[in-house]
């Protein structure tokens, strides 16, 4: 396939999928994907054996692909039926899904001397994509990792890589441009085939603005050195906010929230101390709803779910969800998945926010869902 017909498939499919985009389950309206958004995650079976699921949000089960290695967070293809599932660190693989049926297209294998960190992005025009590795003959360097889909949109091919300007990149997003990535280096040395941290009493956890050509645009750093910057969610105004994991001592005060608004420095969210100390120094993932302007965030060592007001940081809910995993948003609010119990949606339209179960399998589901 010529390049030009790959962005012609590429039109065609995006078209389809915008067209479809309005969708309702149960009276529950939905943001993407089409009728019923596909709810992309990895999952473990009673047994350990690691897939690599996608299910519709009444329960449908549409793939349910065994994988070799544990997977960490999920890259749908931004128009085509396809998503990454990304290994978790120290992974040297991850998985190239197609969406409708998960097949498996591609093992995709990390070079000599580098291993997954659990997190890429696509590119918004799907011929490239993103990841964030670790130098293993310099334990800790973060890369990213360049990678071009194939003509044929079957394979992805690795081209160069960018340094992350940090130690242990983890999460990395689009800013709104498209063109800038923002970039969590969590700050920690690891070797290969580890994760065991080399360098508690020396880390450096950042937040990078990085340009696709590599060109660094800022770094900025919490005050706590221990602070490790680990999950990011990006609003369409530019708003970028950060979950952090804290790897000193239990009774340590430390910004487990961050935030960055347009035009202001990296900061802590203003966080009350109950909230703070029932995360126990841990946070998982992060989520923005832009139509609501909320902020999610799950906390699983703390079994909490917290919703905040994005601009006036106001508590919108503070609710128990054993060992709660993945956050995304839908039209009516959130939906949170959970490692031992049922997967929820928080419908926050009202006042009040409303909770119900949904039919998915419950628990074994990783830290992270995406939407496709």
């Amino acid at each position: 396939m010529k390049r030009r017909a790959f962005l012609g498939l590429t039109a065609t499919l995006a078209t389809a999928a915008a067209a479809t985009a309005a969708g309702a389950f149960n009276g529950w309206t939905l943001i993407s994907g089409g009728p019923q958004p596909l709810l992309v995650s990895a999952r473990n079976d009673a047994q350990g054996v690691h897939y690599a699921v996608g299910y519709r949000l009444d329960g449908t089960q549409v793939f349910a692909t065994p994988v070799a290695e544990r997977c960490h967070d999920v890259v749908p293809h931004p128009s085509l039926p396809m998503a990454l599932f990304v290994g978790r660190r120290p992974s040297t693989q991850s998985y190239l899904i197609d969406t409708r049926d998960g097949r498996l297209l591609q093992t995709l294998d990390s070079p000599a001397h580098r291993h997954f960190y659990g997190h890429a992005v696509f590119h918004k025009d799907g011929e490239w994509l993103y990841a964030t590795e670790n130098d293993t003959s310099d334990p800790g360097r973060g890369v990213i990792g360049v990678y071009r889909l194939s003509a044929d949109a079957q394979r992805l091919e690795r081209t160069d890589e960018l340094s992350s300007h940090g130690l242990g990149p983890h999460q990395l997003l689009w800013m709104p441009d498209g063109e800038t990535l923002v970039i969590a280096n969590g700050g920690i040395r690891t070797e290969a085939d580890s994760r065991v941290e080399m360098n508690l009493d020396a880390m450096e956890a950042s937040l990078v603005l990085l340009g696709r050509d590599g060109t660094l645009h800022s770094k900025e750093q919490l005050p706590e050195r221990m602070n490790s910057v680990r999950h990011l969610a990006v609003a369409r105004d530019g708003t970028v906010v950060s979950g952090q994991q804290y790897m000193g001592e239990m009774t340590d005060s430390a910004a487990l929230l961050a935030i960055k608004r347009p035009g202001q420095p990296f900061q802590p969210f203003p966080l009350a101390e109950a909230q703070r100390l029932v995360m126990n120094q841990y946070t998982a993932s992060v989520a923005i709803h832009d139509e609501l302007r909320l902020l999610a965030l799950t906390a699983p060592r703390g079994n909490r779910v917290f919703i905040w007001d994005l601009d006036t940081a106001a508590l919108r809910l503070d609710a128990p969800l054993a060992d709660c995993a993945g956050v995304g948003a839908v039209a009516d609010g959130f939906v949170v998945t959970s490692g031992q119990g049922r997967c929820r949606l928080y419908d926050c339209r009202q006042a009040t926010i409303a909770t119900r179960p949904l039919e998915l399998p419950a628990g074994l589901w990783d830290n992270h869902l995406r939407l496709a």
